[in-house]
């Protein structure tokens, strides 16, 4: 995907949100926000949103002078992810159908973005997710691709989400003890994107195999990443791609055998799947 008008103003107003976040004064506020409207008449139209967005957050953590612009409200976002644990493992547990139980958990998770056109409580996700179908249903499609895997590549998305991306895979190996799994992750700080900072502190490291992409942008862009995860993301029987940057940046890609799993949260991504803000995506291609 490339972006349109509507991701110029969405990116730009981001800035408001980085500002909040980091609680910038009025001057600093200002700055930000101007810069990134400077940044935006430069915007190349044939760049994928996550790849505009890599550089813009790049300019505005050096305004700021951060490292790492939502480091607060990431280990926020952790916390909150940890304290539904008990309700969902007991969802899991009374669940007959663990696999398509644990899949709408990893989806649900996606609401945890915070570059998102609309927002979405977690609380209430959590609660509404299991009575709710895919718009998109390729749900088994995915299972029997997983049955006949050997080698899944998952790739993370949000702080928060990467939680329930744990018990997503921890589950994917007991149901699937054949296959050898890997969690892909950001290369640095970027929006409120995992790396490999979050994912070893969630234990990733003990669960499967653990891979920082070397990717600068919130979305896997293939030209981007490592020799280590390109081989990875290629040589992998399936790819499971968690969240809306990662469909941008691979819609369409050279590889088959992905299956996309988001939260539709913005008009262009809805437009691309030709559905609706809200909706749930179990997508293969």
């Amino acid at each position: 995907m490339t972006i349109s008008s509507e991701c110029v103003t969405c990116i730009i107003n981001q800035s408001v949100k980085v500002s909040n976040a980091i609680g910038a004064d009025t001057a600093l506020s200002h700055k930000l926000t101007s810069t990134v409207e400077e940044m935006s008449k430069d915007f190349s139209f044939s760049d994928a949103p996550p790849e505009i967005a890599a550089y813009v957050y790049e300019k505005m953590a050096d305004i700021a002078e951060k490292e790492d612009l939502y480091d607060e409200v990431k280990e926020l976002s952790t916390q909150k992810a940890k304290s539904f644990l008990p309700f969902l493992e007991k969802k899991l547990q009374n669940s007959d159908n663990k696999l398509l139980t644990a899949t709408k958990i990893a989806v649900a998770g996606n609401v945890i973005d915070l570059a998102a056109e609309v927002e979405f409580d977690l609380e209430d996700e959590l609660e509404k997710i299991f009575h709710t179908e895919f718009a998109h249903n390729d749900f088994d499609i995915f299972k029997a691709k997983l049955q006949n895997s050997k080698d899944v590549v998952v790739l993370g998305d949000n702080v928060g989400e990467h939680i329930f991306d744990y018990m997503y895979i921890k589950t994917l190996k007991e149901l699937y003890p054949h296959v050898a799994f890997t969690y892909m992750v950001r290369g640095n700080p970027i929006i409120n994107d995992v790396t490999i900072k979050e994912a070893k502190e969630a234990g990733f490291d003990s669960l499967c195999k653990l891979v920082d992409s070397g990717v600068n942008t919130p979305g896997f862009v293939y030209s981007r990443a490592t020799k280590e995860a390109q081989g990875l993301f290629d040589g992998a029987d399936l790819v499971i791609s968690k969240g809306m940057g990662n469909y941008e940046c691979m819609s369409p890609s050279h590889k088959s055998n992905i299956c996309f799993l988001l939260k539709v949260k913005c008009s262009v991504v809805a437009a691309s799947l030709a559905k609706e803000i809200g909706d749930i995506i179990c997508k293969v291609v």
